[in-house]
């Protein structure tokens, strides 16, 4: 799979008209062969030790038991694990239970590209959560998520009925619930294999594989970044100020309050007056974004200069700014300033690309070692992996 299908749904017009606001459904916008297969949720469910609420079944609400479909196991050091059993599991399944697996992104390198390419339009820290469905049964009745989803249907069939709001941009932690959804749907859809459903936070949904065959599909949940989480970060960046970090007057006298309260909206006041503080508050998140950090196993010392090793970024959202005496680049938390010769090797890694290091080298005119040096710096840095990737 390729950024290009991603791109094409959820970049042009789709930020300004749909982004956040309104549902969209892109049929067949995607080939899902090799993406996620039964083969592939077998093999992770026989070799994990999978916990909820990593691993769960969800049958109309509230997730089912541990007991139903698995047993502790107590090691001769006396640490207690459970052991799933595929024979309860396929009962449960076949009785309406759904399962859901959490984060599967980190756990399948596929979908972790898939969430790297909706976070590399998006901007936004995503997680992959797969679901798989064999009954009209709902798993989890009509609800709400508070966070916006990319759906992409892998496998079969599932109906999807979406009612609309209740109350717009609901969060985790809100002050209101939002409690009985519209009563009449705003739309009904049923998603085939490689399509794809974009579904704003706050819009009440039911889904069920209720077309006679078994459905297998993942949610990819955007990370918010609302008013809240922008004032904290200016916050963050007033810290350099003393009046900022002071402690409040609490009992002094009004005119010593007002005059503090005065001077925080000043500072307050400076950094909402920037026409940039968005784009700012954004790159620098993107900047500070872990990604899905791996380790570079069996290279535990310096990397080696071998011209078929290739090297990724852990992050899908780095930031590589150039200038004219150097080229900056934010990744996993860390920033790297290197000669303006750099940029041929970072581009292609800040895109998304794995490559090998004598690839990386010709395309910028660079010796061998001098590339290894720079890879060594970032994946010292958490913000680079090496290895023999596909």
């Amino acid at each position: 799979m390729t950024t290009t299908s991603i791109a094409a749904c959820l970049g042009g017009d789709f930020p300004a008209q749909a982004l956040h606001r309104d549902f969209r459904h892109f049929p067949a916008a995607m080939d899902v062969s090799g993406l996620m297969t039964w083969d592939d949720l077998n093999k992770l469910l026989a070799t994990h030790r999978l916990e909820p609420p990593r691993l769960r079944l969800h049958h109309g609400g509230p997730p089912l038991h541990l007991a139903d479909y698995t047993e502790p196991v107590t090691t001769r050091r006396h640490t207690v694990w459970r052991r799933l059993m595929p024979a309860e599991l396929h009962a449960r399944l076949a009785d309406g239970a759904s399962l859901v697996l959490d984060s599967v992104d980190e756990m399948h390198r596929p979908l972790g590209r898939l969430a790297e390419d909706i976070e590399r339009v998006l901007r936004t820290r995503v997680q992959a959560n797969l679901y798989a469905s064999w009954t009209a049964t709902e798993g989890f009745g009509v609800h709400w998520d508070d966070h916006d989803t990319v759906v992409v249907q892998l496998d079969g069939s599932k109906h999807w009925t979406l009612y609309g709001t209740t109350r717009p941009y609901p969060l985790h932690s809100d002050i209101e619930a939002s409690t009985e959804p519209p009563g009449e749907p705003v739309a009904e859809l049923v998603l085939h294999a490689g399509d794809m459903l974009y579904v704003p936070r706050g819009v009440w949904h039911a889904v069920a594989a209720d077309q006679g065959t078994r459905s297998l599909h993942v949610t990819c949940g955007l990370q918010t970044h609302t008013v809240s989480d922008l004032i904290r970060w200016v916050c963050e960046q007033l810290l350099v100020h003393e009046g900022w970090r002071r402690d409040l007057p609490s009992l002094a006298a009004p005119a010593v309050q007002a005059a503090t309260l005065h001077e925080l909206r000043k500072l307050l006041a400076e950094q909402l007056d920037d026409p940039r503080l968005i784009v700012r508050y954004i790159t620098a998140m993107d900047g500070r974004d872990p990604g899905r950090m791996a380790p570079s196993l069996p290279h535990v010392g310096p990397v080696p200069a071998d011209p078929d090793l290739r090297v990724r970024l852990s992050t899908a959202r780095a930031v590589l700014e150039t200038g004219d005496d150097a080229v900056t680049l934010a990744a996993a938390g860390n920033t790297y300033e290197f000669a303006p010769a750099a940029e041929a090797v970072l581009r292609p890694l800040v895109d998304g690309e794995t490559v090998a290091l004598s690839t990386l080298a010709m395309g910028a005119g660079l010796d061998l070692e001098s590339v290894t040096g720079l890879v060594q710096e970032l994946v010292s840095g958490q913000a680079a992996v090496v290895g023999e990737m596909p």
